[in-house]
């Protein structure tokens, strides 16, 4: 059977959102450890951005996460591609860059392994470093965006996120309305709703 390894933190670990998408082609998995960077983006979720690019982003930080083996498939390297952004004709275009990475297994030994590095290009004020590249501790002490939806919310985003062309989706509770508005998960482009590109992004997690 032929295998591919790839290093994963935030979302694509055992016990959320992605790795569950992933768990039919789980081979195995552990804890390893990279040297780069890792952000908070608006929806909450942590990426690794590569040590020496960007804007201050000095040596980095030694970052615990995956090391993750997959049972491997063109189609799934397609969609996990898709998923993280990547623009394959140009790659610095995409909202990740998919490089071969050196980690670090508990055992000592290291490996050179598929990993996802997100763009530094494409990282906003609305991004912050995580201090120390300890996602795990920021994500218990904040939840991403999407775990902090209310029920009412997260049926709502669901419901647009679904919607065909331009069909309406009336929103007949003005707290929620203002609710979402707030948390920039709509706009409101007059005669109808329709989810932000943060809300787009909240939509795909909960689908």
């Amino acid at each position: 059977m032929t295998t591919m390894r790839f290093f994963a933190i935030g979302s694509w670990t055992e016990g959320m959102f992605h790795f569950q998408k992933l768990r039919p082609f789980v081979v195995s998995y552990e804890p390893a450890r990279i040297k780069a960077s890792a952000y908070r983006l608006p929806i909450g979720f942590p990426v690794l951005v590569a040590q020496n690019e960007g804007t201050n982003l000095d040596n980095g930080d030694e970052i615990i996460g995956q090391l993750i083996e997959l049972k491997f498939d063109e189609t799934l390297l397609a969609l996990m591609d898709t998923l993280h952004g990547v623009n394959r004709a140009e790659p610095s275009k995409g909202l990740h860059q998919r490089v071969q990475a050196q980690v670090t297994k508990n055992s000592g030994e290291t490996e050179v392994v598929d990993t996802y590095f997100y763009n530094p290009a494409k990282l906003t004020a609305k991004a912050t470093r995580i201090a120390g590249g300890v996602w795990q501790d920021s994500l218990a002490q904040n939840p991403s965006l999407v775990e902090q939806l209310t029920e009412k919310q997260r049926t709502y985003v669901k419901k647009l996120g679904s919607a065909k062309g331009r069909d309406i989706v009336p929103i007949n509770d003005l707290s929620l309305y203002r609710e979402l508005m707030k948390l920039d998960l709509i706009v409101d482009k007059g005669r109808r709703l329709a989810l932000s590109l943060l809300g787009k992004e909240v939509y795909n997690h909960l689908v």
